[in-house]
């Protein structure tokens, strides 16, 4: 970008220092800062050095990422923070009491301004150097930043050579700002931390939710002690194609993705080929990838976070983050137990867009316990004030370390068992007792909680690629897959029924199928063939044992969706049962077939163990050894 060189003498009857333009701020007027790493610094401490001088001065701000020098103690009476979202430099200011959060969807906050509800009297923002029209650019912030310069009664602008200019709708003609203070500073960087392991975890699964072709928002919201969960999910996109980026936010960790060619943008419904946000925070290196660079789009916040545009996006994906979740689905992002600790942001802009999108998901992650283990973050009923954002109505993915939940449209029950499915294992029990007295669960699954936990999880997981290209995934049977169960036992012929359970039943009572899946894994295994569906898995094969402790043998049965027969599964599970029993030191199987039943009777004889076996009415028993 070409600057004009002389713009401090063409434009010198707007120049002034930082002291002087900040001399024009009066006792009890209303300043807002510019966002994140685009504060004007230089400005913010003039402000800050007339604390003297001032009273009752009310600071508006999205959220800043500099020291925030007016945000201490003993300058309370000068200066008022009100937030709209709560970041780390004014957290306790605002938790002592000292300071206000304004909680308001950001897609609004544009509103407040536009309509007077938040009238502005100082705008206090930082710029490029002007063009040879007379044009300049918010750079690397435009989100809120945009608004507040077109409502204040005076904007003062710190035009630093080092913010970069960027495309979109970051151009402002110098004449709509009031007062120009020349700086030559580098801007506020912010380093990306390590990914913490258990945000690896939450990722990897929430990366297996992504489709080709998706468009993906990253939320703002951290985590105590974990970090910024959303972006632990770009580690597990690299093997993606033509991902599209519409995002609050592009950081160091997007900016990587897009360099990849991963994230290009080309099947975007909205702004194809471009990357979409309202404002970058990262260091220099991203500063420089976004300066002049066309392919990004700096759009302010109330395009950015507007759900209908969200929702024309095909694929949108929006990935936010809790700090409680209750049992029922409430989403707790804001504050818990009556202590603000971030903001709503953008998570219901972007929740109710990526739910109108044609394919879109709407997922929210979150770590299964605090920081030290000490409790768990899903909950039978929410904390005394904390604060619901995502309403139950509308959570639809939550996803932790220990699995993905869908919630939406799930009545109470199946969202009690999704949800304490993912729970920390140490807490399945209890919040499972807790569902029970709350009234969540039917009364007659007292007792059962300690069923959630299943020793050795991890390696009972495989899959089996079919020669028609599908793929089956195995995994333990939990009690979330009740409905599914159900599905699948009256979906099977009067022949396979037969087989299996050696009578021609047509009806199976609720506990029967309860049974099916309130595993006592402490003696018993049962796993489970799924495929994926549109929201949720389809059981296509089950296939489990019970142990017999007098003898270390346990009993073998399995059973496989009709329409799936005759494609190795059963003889998969079975190799994989054994494998399993091995590995908990069972001796051997032991089975019951009935004598036409000859498809399982080939799986026993070719397993290539010992096998025995004898007839008797017309049942063949068997005994496998190890």
């Amino acid at each position: 970008m070409q600057y004009n060189e002389n713009w401090q003498e063409q434009y010198s009857d707007l120049v002034t220092t930082p002291k002087r333009a900040l001399a024009s701020i009066r006792p009890g007027q209303r300043v807002f800062i510019g966002t994140g790493c685009g504060e004007p610094v230089d400005l913010v401490s003039a402000l800050t050095a007339r604390a003297g001088e001032l009273a009752d001065v009310e600071i508006i701000q999205l959220f800043t990422k500099g020291d925030a020098p007016y945000a201490e103690k003993r300058l309370a009476e000068c200066f008022t923070i009100n937030s709209f979202f709560i970041g780390s430099n004014v957290r306790g200011m605002i938790q002592e009491g000292l300071g206000d959060y304004t909680p308001v969807l950001l897609s609004d906050i544009p509103v407040l301004f536009h309509s007077g509800r938040l009238p502005l009297d100082v705008a206090l923002i930082q710029v490029t150097p002007p063009d040879m029209r007379g044009k300049v650019s918010l750079g690397i912030s435009v989100d809120v930043v945009r608004s507040a310069t077109e409502n204040a009664s005076l904007v003062i602008a710190q035009v630093n050579p080092n913010m970069p200019w960027t495309h979109g709708d970051s151009l402002i003609d110098i004449y709509d700002l009031d007062l120009l203070v020349p700086v030559n500073s580098d801007l506020i960087e912010r380093r990306s931390n390590p990914i913490h392991p258990i945000c690896k975890k939450i990722g990897k699964k929430v990366a297996s939710l992504i489709p080709n072709g998706a468009t993906i928002e990253f939320g703002l919201g951290r985590v105590p002690g974990i970090g910024r969960l959303p972006l632990a999910v770009v580690e597990f996109l690299k093997n993606k194609k033509d991902l599209g980026i519409h995002s609050e936010q592009l950081s160091e960790p997007l900016v990587d993705l897009v360099k990849s060619g991963v994230a290009n943008g080309s099947r975007k419904t909205v702004d194809r080929g471009r990357v979409t946000v309202s404002f970058c925070m990262g260091t220099r290196k991203v500063y420089d990838f976004v300066d002049n660079n066309p392919h990004i789009c700096f759009r302010p916040t109330e395009y950015v976070n507007d759900a209908n545009i969200i929702g024309k996006q095909k694929k949108m994906v929006a990935i936010n983050m809790a700090l409680e979740i209750d049992l029922t689905g409430q989403v707790c992002s804001d504050s818990v137990a009556g202590r603000f600790y971030s903001g709503i942001g953008g998570q219901v802009d972007f929740n109710r867009g990526a739910a109108r999108s044609d394919g879109g998901r709407a997922i929210i992650v979150m770590p299964s316990t605090n920081e030290a283990g000490t409790r768990s973050r899903i909950v039978t009923t929410l904390q005394a004030g904390s604060g619901v954002v995502t309403t139950r109505g509308t959570v639809h993915y939550v996803v932790t370390e220990y699995g993905i939940a869908f919630l939406h449209g799930k009545s109470i029950q199946e969202r009690v068992m999704g949800l304490i499915s993912i729970a920390h294992p140490d807490w399945r029990e209890s919040l499972f007792r807790e569902a029970v007295e709350a009234k969540f669960l039917r009364p007659e699954k007292a007792g059962l909680g300690e069923r959630f936990h299943v020793p050795g999880e991890e390696f009972m997981r495989t899959s089996l690629l079919l020669d028609n290209g599908n793929q089956v995934s195995f995994r333990s049977i939990r009690p979330t897959d009740e409905p599914y169960m159900r599905d699948l036992i009256y979906d099977l012929s009067q022949e396979t029924v037969y087989y299996r359970f050696m009578s021609s039943q047509q009806r199976f009572t609720h506990r029967q199928i309860q049974d099916f899946v309130y595993i006592d894994h402490r003696k018993d295994v049962a796993i489970i063939g799924v495929v994926p569906e549109a929201h949720g898995e389809e059981i296509i094969a089950v296939g489990r044992y019970y142990l017999n402790r007098n003898n270390n043998k346990a009993e073998v049965a399995f059973v496989i969706r009709d329409g799936w027969q005759n494609n190795g599964i059963g003889s998969f599970m079975f190799r994989h049962l054994i494998s399993i029993a091995k590995r908990n030191g069972i001796s051997g199987f032991t089975a019951e077939v009935l004598r036409d039943n000859r498809r399982m009777q080939a799986i026993f004889n070719h397993s290539g163990y010992k096998v025995k076996s004898r007839m008797e009415e017309g049942v063949y028993s068997f005994v496998i050894d190890f």
